[in-house]
């Protein structure tokens, strides 16, 4: 049984100020709206509707936290790069985002969900850049993968990992579908060390 089918939602949060006491461990998942971000908390919590999916992109408006104990979280961070919203709101959006990873202590580790055909966009490296000038460790999650061959997507895997070298920082790069599951015993892997579970829980299911 994985140790992230413990899950539960805790609270939603306009902006940091709204959160919690800021200690233990957390580890928060970003990503534009069309990321696949929500599916992917699902399939890693083996939960169908722990964060829910929209067919409308940018629905999530709020950080929500789930806590996995008392002093361990993951952070569903509201998705970016919509279209559909007027300026100022993105424009709060992304400043909230941005403050969150610049002050939250207890933020051990950032994903960064991008659609494995689309890395890298604009959105998506100023919040890696933000993590890194923070002294985040990030781990860039190419979703979708299931939607490419297995050559192709061995090669867009490379691309990034090369690409990510450029940021300066820990970054670190894996492919992820959550149609199928790949690349979930990866994923575990990293937030096993971020969270450090390693002695809870050193191996994925």
């Amino acid at each position: 049984m994985s140790y992230y089918t413990k899950a539960k939602f805790f609270t939603s949060a306009p902006d940091i100020r709204h959160l919690k006491d800021d200690s233990g461990i957390e580890v928060a998942f970003a990503g534009r709206s069309n990321a696949g971000k929500s599916s992917a908390l699902n399939t890693l919590t083996r939960q169908k509707n722990l964060a829910r999916t929209s067919k409308t992109p940018g629905r999530t408006q709020l950080i929500n936290v789930f806590n996995l104990e008392e002093d361990r979280r993951l952070v569903d961070l509201p998705g970016y790069g919509f279209a559909q919203v007027p300026l100022a709101m993105k424009n709060k959006w992304q400043q909230a985002l941005g403050e969150y990873l610049q002050k939250r202590k207890s933020l051990k580790g950032l994903v960064v969900l991008m659609d494995i055909r689309h890395p890298f966009k604009d959105l998506d490296q100023d919040l890696i850049h933000w993590a890194v000038d923070s002294n985040i460790p990030v781990l860039a999650l190419l979703t979708k993968s299931d939607k490419l061959k297995s050559g192709k997507r061995k090669a867009q895997l490379l691309m990034a990992q090369e690409a990510a070298l450029a940021f300066m920082g820990d970054v670190t790069v894996n492919t992820f579908s959550s149609l199928n599951r790949q690349g979930l015993p990866e994923l575990e892997k990293v937030l096993n060390k971020w969270l450090a579970l390693d002695e809870i829980s050193p191996d994925a299911e």
